[in-house]
């Protein structure tokens, strides 16, 4: 089987753009629960005709640039001041009004100082983390370490700021401070109003990695981030001071590709507790307040996971979707039909779970029993980040840019 021209490139090291390449080295390096021995196949899954219970109902659609392309990317909606964000590789930031979406501004950040004349040929603003909405702005970072700040309202540049290495995903937002984090080990805290610095964290990076970071999260006073070492660090929001670190990846190999443990995955935080997973190693639930290891199991992924209850939902290196009980880690189901489609991080809406693929499709999955009850496609071009959901609408963004506003039929929500 050929592999689609738009399949993710994303992943391991560097500028890998062999997708070949990536998912041998997926099949490779992770091993990520007993169950992943059923599948030893690095081929895409082929689609299977099911009993299709509902077709999910296309509110709007609208385009957003030239989107990604097929650049590692992890730009991806996000619902604030009611009004739905996002932005293209290029440049492009959009506000649009989310239950019509109505273009309401448009800002170029390829040419913020409008110089650019009628001849010269447009250059990229490498858009890559974000966006991220708080304080009446937008904040977007770029692959050229550049940390913009943009009126929510208008869409005009309020500042800009610059960190050394790639923003490969979306600032935090809290108490007037912006956080950056950055593929060279650099973190930063901005004043959120104006753009200065306030303090910066500086930390190793191994010499194999793979291509994406940790987002921050910040809570009770702290700034949390995966490390490239397999960890979860926490420092303070304040002043920048680290706190408890907590290892939860394990290099068990004998080279350094083996050995490659990253947490991309943003923390996730409910109660009093972070639950977070390693690209090899462990998803663990671990004390806000200490950092201790409460429970840990044996899966791996670099894909954002969601919570709903007391349920949590990931996809694995494999595509493998799955739902762990929160309070003992004890695997609930397993679904492994979309096995190296490329699938993103599970959305919950309503009582289903959400991934896209790298064909550009949405499988919608029975949140009790991981059962595949619905698919939608929004562009063939493949879909490369975890879809949002906000107030029961769930917002997807296509690599060729294709946005779409999607929700449960009516009869679907009144039975819930």
């Amino acid at each position: 089987m050929l592999f689609p021209k738009k399949q993710t490139k994303h992943r391991l090291l560097a500028k890998s753009t062999n997708v070949l390449a990536v998912l041998l080295l997926s099949g490779m390096l992770f091993s990520c629960s007993s169950t992943d021995d059923e599948d030893n196949s690095d081929l895409p899954a082929e689609l299977t005709t099911f009993e299709q219970q509902f077709e999910p109902k296309v509110l709007w659609e609208r385009s957003v640039g030239t989107g990604s392309g097929d650049y590692f990317s992890r730009l991806k909606p996000v619902v604030g001041y009611d009004k739905v964000f996002t932005a293209s590789r290029a440049g492009d930031v959009f506000a649009f009004e989310p239950k019509t979406g109505k273009a309401l501004w448009h800002k170029d950040l390829s040419d913020i100082d409008n110089e650019r004349s009628f001849w010269s040929s447009r250059e990229s603003a490498l858009l890559s983390g974000g966006p991220v909405t708080g304080l009446g702005k937008v904040f977007i970072g770029s692959e050229n370490g550049k940390v913009y700040a943009l009126d929510a309202n208008t869409g005009e540049l309020q500042w800009q700021a610059s960190i050394k290495g790639e923003i490969l995903n979306a600032p935090a937002v809290d108490s007037g401070v912006v956080i950056v984090n950055s593929a060279s080990g650099i973190m930063k805290a901005f004043n959120a109003n104006n753009g200065e610095e306030l303090w910066k964290v500086e930390q190793d990076v191994p010499a194999l990695t793979l291509r994406g970071i940790s987002a921050p999260v910040i809570a009770s006073g702290g700034v949390l981030i995966g490390t490239a070492k397999g960890g979860i660090d926490v420092f303070l929001l304040e002043k920048g001071q680290q706190g408890w670190s907590t290892e939860i990846g394990e290099a068990s190999g004998t080279t350094e590709l083996e050995r490659v443990i990253d947490v991309d995955s943003a923390p996730l935080i409910f109660g009093d507790k972070i639950y977070s997973i390693s690209s090899r190693g462990h998803l663990a639930a671990i004390e806000l307040k200490s950092g201790r290891i409460v429970w840990k199991r044996q899966f791996s992924s670099y894909r954002q996971m969601s919570i709903d209850r007391n349920t949590i939902f990931l996809t694995n290196l494999r595509g493998h979707v799955y739902a762990v009980d929160r309070i003992n880690g004890i695997e609930r189901w397993s679904n492994l039909a979309l096995a190296n489609r490329g699938v993103t991080g599970p959305a919950v809406i309503g009582n289903y779970v959400v991934v896209g693929d790298f064909e550009g499709y949405l499988h919608w999955l029975n949140q009790d029993t991981g059962e595949i009850v619905a698919r939608n496609e929004i562009d063939s071009s493949g879909i490369h980040s975890t879809p949002t959901v906000v107030n029961n609408v769930l917002y997807s963004q296509s690599r060729d840019g294709d946005l779409q506003a999607i929700s449960l039929p009516t009869t679907i929500k009144a039975e819930q």
